[in-house]
């Protein structure tokens, strides 16, 4: 059966309802700690060194061999 127009949610009730229901959620959230987003950021930077560096040796390997077998 169809709903009476009283009964439909309008877009603006659907809208509030979801910031309500969002808001609720990020209530559950365990937030880290300045020190712990300190240390992750450090971690990913490191790691980003490391393969930036393995992957340029792996390149300047990679052309001098080609330019050895090819020039």
């Amino acid at each position: 059966m169809a709903k009476s127009s009283a009964e439909k949610p309008t877009k603006m009730s659907s809208l509030m309802n979801f910031i309500r229901e969002a808001k609720a959620e990020l209530k559950k959230v365990t937030w880290p700690t300045r020190r712990q987003i300190w240390y992750w950021t450090l971690v990913v930077i490191v790691f980003t060194l490391c393969v930036s560096l393995y992957l340029g040796l792996v390149d300047f390997l990679l052309a001098w061999i080609f330019r050895a077998l090819l020039g």
